[in-house]
């Protein structure tokens, strides 16, 4: 068994069993799109606009034609404060989260147009290393919503939990709980919720949200935090102590960007 069967195998496993819960109540588990959120650590100097301009001008074209669409490519606002750019690749199976990559080496056009990122020497690479986490889209937003904003920027939230058992009690809080619909009444918009299924500091989930500017983000923000249904939700017990540790990291989206 080679890696890629390997890995197969064995995330399609987790599926049949790990998701079967959320199936009985929203449908489908197929329906769930999978999410692989990249970060890429840039070199400096020359090279750092690399890995950009291989997504710019040859890789997001590639990944569409092999059905990995939309692809988001975001740099830190607020964040990480070495050189990094953030890229989201939405899958609609799991198929293309094993094989995507394969395929594009054997795209004729991404050989030819990304020969100088593809080829780049141990001596001058064409980025320091790349982290990757997959997750697995909620039951209650099964789908990433792209937004229709001109001008945006990104919130990007990662709540990690002390066991297993806490981190899905806080994805039943915001599924069945009513927290996402509890977001969408108070104004807050979002992108995507996925509970990540592998990748670093797990159990974890993350999720994204959308706004004008930070004056419009603070202001939906005040407003989530004062609305009724919140306060009530917050105060139940079955949900306490289930985040253990909070990321937040503000983005906004490159040019070239499809999210």
């Amino acid at each position: 068994m080679n890696r890629r069967e390997f890995l197969a195998t064995s995330v399609a496993g987790w599926t049949t069993t790990g998701m079967a819960g959320s199936s009985a109540q929203a449908g489908s588990a197929a329906r769930q799109q999978f999410f692989e959120w990249r970060q890429y650590h840039l070199r400096t100097g020359a090279n750092r606009n690399a890995v950009g301009d291989f997504l710019k001008n040859v890789g997001i074209a590639a990944y569409n034609r092999i059905g990995v669409k939309p692809v988001g490519v975001f740099t830190p606002v607020y964040g990480p404060s070495k050189p990094t750019l953030h890229v989201l690749l939405v899958h609609d199976s799991l198929e293309t989260v094993v094989n995507a990559e394969a395929r594009l080496l054997e795209d004729s056009q991404v050989r030819e147009k990304g020969a100088s990122f593809l080829n780049a020497s141990l001596s001058e690479p064409a980025y320091v290393r790349m982290e990757s986490s997959l997750m697995v889209a909620f039951s209650h937003l099964p789908k990433l919503e792209v937004p229709t904003l001109k001008s945006r920027i990104f919130e990007l939230r990662i709540y990690e939990s002390h066991g297993a058992k806490a981190g899905k009690k806080k994805v039943e809080m915001f599924n069945e709980g009513g927290e996402i619909a509890i977001f969408k009444k108070t104004g807050l918009t979002p992108v995507l919720f996925g509970e990540t299924i592998i990748g670093p500091s797990m159990p974890n989930l993350t999720y994204m949200l959308v706004f004008q500017d930070m004056a419009d983000r603070d202001q939906r923000w005040q407003v989530f935090r004062d609305d009724p249904d919140w306060k009530k939700l917050s105060a139940d017990p079955a949900y306490k102590d289930t985040v253990s540790n909070i990321t937040d990291i503000i983005l906004r989206p490159t040019d070239y960007s499809q999210i």
